[in-house]
């Protein structure tokens, strides 16, 4: 069993715009050393444990490819603090930045995933904001010892528990829209609709407006 809301409110949510381009950012903090957080976020058989099987050629200059997921182009890498791709098209960008605190033993995750405007405005966070908190919840459990040998992410993800973790996500992820004043309220319940449909499939959209 996992704590949801614990979880939930580990993870700080943001939702920008400038000009033509939306930024969703995500940070946790993971009780664990750099260089522990960036080998568990870089290394294929590593990330295979907590988020999906991931092939390809893990260098600048490489590609990747998330098994039953996205890909992309490894463009910038900053061992063992930064890294930015490519995500599931070239115009989706996807930085990850890590910062530990000073006696060395807490990390901070930040993760900004930016896309242009057109994609669907600032609504458009709800369509990937809760799958990113999935990851980061993982993640989590992966760091602290919760995951066993042999675990398959993709049966977490369909357990009834991840399922109430997606839902308490996206009524996360709907008030960080609604705080960042970009989307009138006339425009969000189509995403809310798309990210009930996807991520909590059976639940009904007003529990989340």
């Amino acid at each position: 069993m996992i704590d949801i809301l614990e979880h939930i409110t580990a993870i700080q949510r943001h939702v920008s715009q400038t000009g033509e381009e939306v930024r969703v950012t995500l940070r946790r903090t993971y009780q664990a050393q750099l260089e522990e957080v960036w080998d568990a976020i870089t290394d294929p058989d590593r990330i295979a444990r907590w988020m999906l099987p991931i092939t390809g050629e893990l260098k600048v200059g490489g590609s990747f490819q998330l098994e039953g997921n996205a890909g992309g182009e490894i463009l910038e890498c900053d061992p063992p603090k930064r890294f930015k791709v490519t995500f599931g098209g070239p115009e989706s960008m996807v930085e990850i930045r890590l910062t530990a605190d000073a006696a060395g033993e807490a990390v901070e995750l930040q993760m900004d995933h930016s896309v242009p405007a057109a994609f669907g405005g600032p609504s458009g966070a709800l369509y990937v904001g809760p799958g990113w908190d999935g990851a980061l919840l993982g993640l989590a459990l992966y760091l602290e010892g919760k995951i066993e040998e042999g675990h398959d992410p993709r049966e977490m993800a369909n357990s009834p528990e991840s399922l109430e973790f997606s839902a308490e996500s996206i009524r996360a992820w709907t008030k960080a829209v609604r705080d960042s004043g970009l989307v009138p309220e006339d425009q969000l319940r189509p995403a809310v609709e798309a990210a009930v449909s996807q991520f909590a499939p059976g639940a009904s959209v007003d529990d989340f407006l």
